[in-house]
């Protein structure tokens, strides 16, 4: 078992406030990425806290509000299809965790951020490449950005039920190309990531 807090005190070093940083919801079709900024005391133990990859959709949704309950700050922040598509889902990315951070109550002094770029993010950073599953305040992140997406997913179901968001949330699917075959993009597809089905229609 990974210890999610070893590697996050050797960062840590002299910065008093630390979040972690991690994003969901970068390779769908359709809907906003989600980006999420949590703020962990120091050793906070919360059980099955993991890579939200790694959880099952219930377990998921029980440490959503488990985190929610015990963090000392977290933001959620999105970037809309629409920026998705002007920007470019990187730049969307970093736009959705510039957003996150600044809702922190808190602001910090060092942001942990999942991945291996974050050339876009305004704040004082390092990138941990598989963070989530190495640091706890990034794992706290990723099921935060992972539960909330999924949830707005759900959303747009309601209003878009023949696309099937509630079983594949908008990622590239054969079900999810059979319906947009069938029904055409929606409003809130991803313009910029149906260039190539656009063009084998």
């Amino acid at each position: 078992m990974v210890d999610l807090w070893q590697m996050e005190r050797e960062l840590r070093g002299d910065y008093a406030v630390v979040c972690g940083v991690d994003e969901a919801g970068r390779g769908p079709l359709a809907g906003a990425v989600v980006a999420a900024a949590v703020i962990l005391s120091d050793g906070l133990v919360l059980p099955g806290l993991d890579d939200s990859k790694k959880l099952t959709e219930k377990q998921r949704e029980a440490l959503f509000d488990e985190i929610c309950d015990a963090a000392l700050a977290f933001g959620i922040g999105l970037a809309s299809v629409e920026e998705i598509d002007e920007h470019n889902i990187l730049n969307a990315t970093y736009l959705a965790m510039n957003r996150a951070i600044a809702g922190l109550e808190t602001q910090p002094d060092l942001c942990l951020i999942d991945g291996n770029r974050a050339d876009g993010v305004r704040y004082v950073n390092r990138c941990i490449i598989k963070g989530d599953s190495k640091c706890a305040s990034i794992a706290a992140a990723s099921i935060l950005a992972k539960v909330y997406r999924d949830r707005l997913m759900m959303e747009l179901h309601a209003d878009y039920p023949q696309y099937g968001f509630d079983r594949h949330k908008g990622y590239p699917t054969k079900a999810h190309y059979a319906a947009l075959d069938e029904h055409g993009a929606s409003a809130v597809h991803r313009r910029s990531f149906l260039k190539k089905w656009e063009a084998g229609r």
